[in-house]
């Protein structure tokens, strides 16, 4: 029966269409799956619901940009630019390699149509920075494209064209897919033509840091160059994901590990940018960690389950409701937080005047409070983002000083702040594995506040052999960092 469900998908392919741009006429970059080289061109799926061809027939459409790049003497090549590769091999890997500075850029990558009126669903990167943007169906028509919206923190933007009546491809669910469920990715890798893979769903709700607010769905479907923007389709022929990054290990090319932005939350961002022309985002006010063993140690805690309040924001929604710093967030609204991320995304996709409810656990007590989201505002990355949770051991190698009047100005932190300032982390040091870094300002040890270094050095007596847990102000907000000892 699934077979047959599968091939039945798979009859419905005959709408597909693809995003491309202007590249360099050598070389490419991999974003993701998007590719930038001449000849790289990815499809998206466009079918009907039912198994019969939309109303307009065969549509097949390529979106191209450009821009203009500075023309810098010994400008990388673009692939080794690209932030999906710096992600994952790091910024020194493509040092060696160096070429020419070109003028123009290209990028290729794939898009989604969603409504017969010509709106268009992409990946941000693939169109970021474009000066021109044109549309042009495989019949010939072209059409002057032009960008809607765009939500670099989940890596979505929406296209319109001037054109009526183009065939769509219907949202799924993606909040009922489940992992093991067959999918398919549709591309035109490496410019061999339309291109279906088939896979599974191998993980949902993976976080893998490239963007602000990540759930991706995991697939082992072949996804490759060329691909980004693309659709994930499951085996009802209806859009389960924008296919987004691969990681590829230095191959450049399919490792079995793709993802995808849920249909939902790119359905979400669609809305609310044609709805407000912004996307709309709940907020608290709190930095949120990760709970390592560590830090579930020094706070008593019997496992790493949720997320332990690095700071609060006075005046925010967090600060009203009561939440404070130290509080351990192990439910919002009846569901289980696993991670900061986590938390930070559900938050986020809950409308600003919700009354959300979190349990919290405080000194060992388990209490709930209730918190009316606020708006988010422009610029919460700080507070926003996780904090990390620290993780190797002691503090030799660790160089801090009292906190003067300079420094504070230095570090542009108001005169009433408290510490000691941390002026050398010796490198590959327990300290610098856990996160610690030049510049941080500790204002306590283990749970006792530190205004000097006398006060350090008396806190940290008697540590030797155990976990040291720090409060950090860095840049103005606080978080928890545990180092534990060898």
């Amino acid at each position: 029966m699934e077979n047959r469900s599968v091939h039945c998908a798979l009859r419905r392919l005959g709408h597909l269409g693809r995003v491309a741009g202007l590249a360099y006429p050598h070389g490419g970059a991999v974003c993701g799956g998007c590719a930038s080289g001449h000849g790289w061109l990815a499809r998206a799926g466009i079918c009907g619901d039912r198994g019969e061809r939309p109303a307009g027939g065969r549509q097949h459409f390529i979106i191209s940009s450009s821009k203009v790049v500075r023309n810098n003497t010994g400008e990388v090549s673009p692939f080794f630019n690209d932030p999906f590769f710096r992600q994952f091999f790091g910024d020194q890997f493509g040092r060696q390699f160096r070429v020419p500075p070109k003028q123009w850029e290209r990028s290729l990558g794939s898009g989604v149509i969603v409504n017969p009126d010509g709106y268009l669903l992409t990946n941000n990167h693939v169109i970021d920075g474009a000066t021109d943007i044109s549309v042009t169906l495989l019949d010939k028509r072209e059409f002057k494209a032009k960008v809607v919206g765009t939500d670099p923190k989940t890596d979505i933007a929406i296209l319109k064209v001037d054109a009526k009546n183009l065939p769509t491809l219907p949202f799924a669910d993606s909040s009922k897919a489940r992992v093991g469920d067959l999918v398919l990715a549709i591309g035109e890798p490496f410019g061999l033509g339309g291109t279906v893979t088939m896979g599974i769903i191998s993980a949902k709700g993976r976080a893998i840091g490239i963007e602000q607010y990540e759930d991706f769905i995991q697939t082992d479907a072949a996804i490759n160059p060329g691909n980004s923007g693309g659709a994930l389709i499951d085996t009802r022929g209806q859009l389960i994901g924008i296919n987004t990054a691969i990681l590829t290990h230095g191959s450049g090319g399919n490792q079995g590990v793709g993802f995808a932005v849920p249909a939902n939350l790119a359905r979400q961002v669609m809305n609310q940018v044609l709805e407000h022309g912004k996307v709309i985002r709940g907020y608290m006010g709190l930095l949120p960690q990760d709970i390592t063993p560590a830090i579930a140690k020094e706070f008593h805690l019997a496992d790493t389950q949720g997320v332990l309040v690095g700071d609060v924001t006075a005046g925010t929604p967090a600060a009203e409701a009561g939440v404070q710093r130290g509080d351990v967030i192990r439910e919002i609204d009846g569901q289980k937080i696993e991670d900061s991320n986590q938390l930070r995304f559900k938050v986020a996709m809950i409308p600003p005047g919700t009354i959300v409810h979190l349990k919290l656990i405080r000194d060992g007590n388990e209490r709930t409070v209730a918190v009316k989201l606020a708006e988010q505002p422009a610029q919460t990355e700080m507070r926003e983002r996780s904090g990390g949770g620290g993780g190797s051991t002691g503090l030799d190698g660790v160089s801090v000083e009292n906190l003067t009047s300079q420094a504070l100005r230095e570090l542009n932190l108001p005169m009433t702040t408290k510490g000691v300032v941390v002026t050398d982390v010796a490198d590959g040091s327990p300290a610098a594995m856990a996160g610690l870094r030049s510049g941080d300002v500790i204002q306590e040890v283990n749970r006792q506040p530190v205004t000097s270094v006398a006060d350090f050095d008396r806190a940290l007596r008697g540590t030797a052999g155990h976990t040291v847990l720090l409060l950090v102000n860095r840049g103005g907000t606080t978080m928890y960092i545990a180092i534990e000892a060898r």
